[in-house]
């Protein structure tokens, strides 16, 4: 009797709790029992999506329609539709800095998964796409409990240009392959694979060439990035493209900042031709927050702010983040420098997103994803997934000896030190949210030794060095010592850019204090978003190994010890140049050139133009395993590429114009590598294929084209197969923007393995004939 009155209790409760969550989640619009509304077509779902956005917005009048061009959209009650708001975060998990989302209740946080600059060091595209699919499932939970909306605008795709740049940490590096792979993956992990349905929208954001917030006096509101066309082409909008074309993402936000002169969110040749036009994005473009404003207030681009709600809206813009649009469009309309129709037109975009989304499309209960709940947030699995996704993201950088992994055994206790040991909040990074729960360093090397725990500063700005003593004597006591160290945001964050790229205030003599009075091995912990010239610890012999963990998310300590102590064979690579402190003069933030220039004494930027010394170069980390590289069959010497046209006398610096060369046709180059692991301990390692291009105004060096994550068990052997098309793989982009084959020597690069292919010109004169 008891038990039955006990499941009885339950029962009550589950009912209780599943009245209130079903009355959270309202429909957005066309509720069955809505009798007045249910019978517009706009709330159809047999209709195509063009014919119900089209219909709804005939039946606005002009001030509902201008209240619906600006992120916190009213309600319009007569046609059933309920107030929404645009703007929510979901960077590395759901973020409650958008409007959109709040925690509580049933939903008191969400999985934080690492920053993007640490998961984007695990060079694993599967994996950044299964966040992306579990993000999606709790920010879908959340909307169905009234705790969240369905447009998320991230991820951040911008290229980490500068080392000093505080938002580095939130893009996926330096190199706009890996960029454009990331920023595809995540975002189809977002918006699901329901075809032109949505399970979220995701928004690919700052387009375009912004990387700088506050630096030396100039902030992202007054500058004015001058980008020639090679760069723009061949660096900053890559990841864009890939968005648009191979992500099909809902979404992309214009910048604050001026392109060669212009806002980019009163750009035409950007937004209307580029995005929608070249690209074909079947979505809506957004302002970043008052982006509109800024550019009439703060850059003076406009005479007065209906002209700069008119040159907005004609430029593409289809909604403002701010109230920009909410008050100047109606002036602009009656000053005849806009139509209403240009309004319809922004308004067709944003309200067809909301349709794919399904939110008129009734109870969305009823409906996919509408089972999802709390239940479905902070999932064991879910934990598990960013547990893992640090522990990929994890590089070693330096292992002497090797002293790492440390044995249990042997070190028994360890020495826990610097004023990023016990870090919770700052393991998340910005555009977070509110974590499940936290494992800190501190606790995570716990769970393997005993510890000893020092601070050794207040903070990462590390002012004083009253606690240094305390700090080595317990390196003095303890077996091992590991020293975590690194940023947090008060250095390095959004409008929060870098001065030096060194460790702040006197973290590098505590680091030296603490590594001359250890007894044992010394690893030395890096926690930042950006490279940190760290010569001093790697020219130390008493510094034994060295770690970066990024931002690892919220079981970053737990990532971090199963690594320190071998459970996880380490298999992170860099994504970002780490560079001396002495090459910052050289390169001002607002010099956008990606190439050198000699004669000024520019050095130029990133891996794929910079020559000059690093303190670790892009795409370095090491394991604990050793692994080799052979080419498994001989790939081909040499290769054709046919021409459409009379390339003979289109071509440039024996360069074919893209848009000359047969792609259609052209099979692609297949290079078989066999990777063996020649160690003793099984581990995951990333295959980097780069290529060189015949000499040309392009680049001297090698760039990534492709890159694959495997696992490979000691003593074991795994073949990976690269497929090189060379329409996409080997064309590089001249002076004037435009993309070309060039024909000669390209090599190949996997490690140690070199293969060289001649490419020739391979003209179809029955087509020049026939034309």
């Amino acid at each position: 009797m008891a038990s039955t009155g006990f499941s009885f209790l339950l029962l009550l409760l589950f009912t209780v709790l599943l009245c209130s969550f079903t009355e959270a989640r309202d429909a957005f619009a066309c509720d069955p029992k809505n009798g007045a509304t249910r019978n517009f077509p706009f709330c159809r779902v047999s209709l195509p999506i063009h014919e119900r956005a089209g219909d709804l917005v005939g039946r606005l009048t002009l001030p509902e329609k201008i209240r619906l061009l600006v992120n916190n959209a009213i309600a319009v009650p007569r046609l059933g539709i309920k107030g929404y708001e645009w703007w929510s975060e979901a960077l590395h998990g759901v973020s409650n800095v958008g409007p959109g989302t709040k925690f509580g209740g049933s939903f008191p946080g969400a999985t934080s998964f690492p920053q993007v600059i640490t998961t984007a060091a695990s060079f694993n595209a599967s994996l950044w796409e299964e966040i992306g699919r579990v993000v999606s499932d709790e920010a879908r939970a959340m909307y169905n409990g009234g705790m969240a909306g369905l447009t998320y605008w991230s991820p951040n795709v911008n290229i980490f240009r500068d080392p000093r740049w505080g938002r580095g940490q939130e893009t996926p590096g330096e190199d706009p392959a890996v960029a454009a792979k990331y920023a595809a993956a995540y975002v189809r992990g977002l918006q699901g694979n329901a075809g032109d349905r949505l399970k979220v929208a995701a928004c690919c954001k700052h387009y375009t060439a912004y990387d700088l917030d506050h630096w030396n006096g100039i902030d992202r509101l007054h500058f004015n990035a001058r980008v020639s066309k090679q760069d723009l082409e061949d660096t900053y909008n890559v990841p864009f493209k890939a968005c648009v074309v191979e992500g099909n993402v809902a979404s992309v936000m214009c910048s604050y900042n001026q392109v060669n002169g212009k806002p980019t969110c009163a750009d035409p040749s950007l937004l209307r031709d580029t995005i929608r036009g070249d690209w074909k994005l079947n979505g809506y473009i957004v302002s970043d927050c008052d982006s509109v404003g800024v550019f009439y207030n703060d850059q003076h681009y406009t005479a007065t702010p209906e002209d700069a709600a008119a040159i907005a809206i004609k430029s593409g813009l289809d909604l403002d983040c701010g109230p920009f649009l909410a008050i100047y469009t109606d002036g602009a309309i009656r000053l005849g420098k806009l139509t209403e129709a240009d309004v319809n037109g922004a308004l067709i975009n944003t309200i067809s997103v909301q349709m794919r989304l399904g939110m008129f499309d009734g109870e969305p209960s009823a409906h996919p994803y509408g089972n999802l709940g709390p239940k479905d947030v902070c999932t064991p699995a879910h934990q598990q997934l960013a547990l893992e996704a640090a522990q990929q993201g994890i590089v070693l950088l330096q292992n002497r000896g090797p002293a790492l992994p440390l044995s249990t055994s042997r070190h028994r206790t360890v020495a826990v030190i610097g004023p990023n040991s016990d870090a919770t909040n700052t393991m998340i990074g910005n555009y977070a949210g509110v974590a499940c729960g936290y494992t800190s360093p501190l606790k995570g090397i716990g769970r393997y030794a005993k510890t000893i725990h020092q601070a050794g500063c207040s903070g990462v700005a590390c002012k004083e060095d009253g606690q240094f003593g305390a700090a080595a004597a317990a390196a003095k006591q303890a077996d091992a010592t590991v020293l975590v160290m690194g940023l947090d945001q008060s250095i390095e964050a959004e409008f929060r850019d870098r001065v030096h790229i060194l460790l702040p205030g006197r973290q590098q003599e505590l680091v030296s204090q603490v590594a001359m009075a250890s007894r044992g091995p010394t690893v030395l912990v890096l926690m930042s978003g950006g490279p940190i010239d760290v010569s001093f610890a790697k020219n130390d012999p008493r510094i034994s190994a060295i770690v970066w963990v990024g931002y690892p998310g919220q079981a970053g300590g737990a990532a971090l010890a199963d690594v320190l102590f071998g459970r996880t064979n380490p298999g992170g690579k860099l994504p970002v140049t780490w560079y001396p402190q002495s090459y910052l003069p050289k390169a001002p933030m607002t010099n956008m050139a990606m190439r050198p220039h000699p004669t000024r004494g520019y050095p130029g930027r990133t891996y794929r133009f910079y020559t000059g010394p690093v303190v670790f170069p892009f795409g370095h980390g090491l394991s604990y395993s050793t692994f080799s590289h052979s080419f498994a069959q001989q790939p081909p010497a040499a290769a054709g590429i046919q021409a459409v046209k009379n390339s003979t006398t289109e071509a440039s610096g024996g360069a074919v114009r893209l848009n000359l060369a047969n792609c259609d046709t052209q099979p692609p180059l297949s290079l078989h590598v066999d990777v063996k692991n020649t160690g003793k301990m099984g581990g995951s390692h990333t295959v980097l294929l780069f290529s060189a291009s015949p000499p040309g105004p392009w680049s001297p060096n090698r760039r990534l084209i492709a890159f694959e994550k495997i696992h490979v068990a000691a003593a074991a052997q795994e073949r990976v197969r690269f497929d090189v098309h060379v329409c996409k793989h080997l064309a590089v982009v001249d002076h004037f923007g435009i993309r070309r084959i060039p024909v000669g020597e390209h090599h190949f690069y996997v490690g140690d393995l070199k293969h060289s292919v001649s490419l020739q010109l391979q003209v179809d004169w029955e087509d020049i004939k026939s034309k």
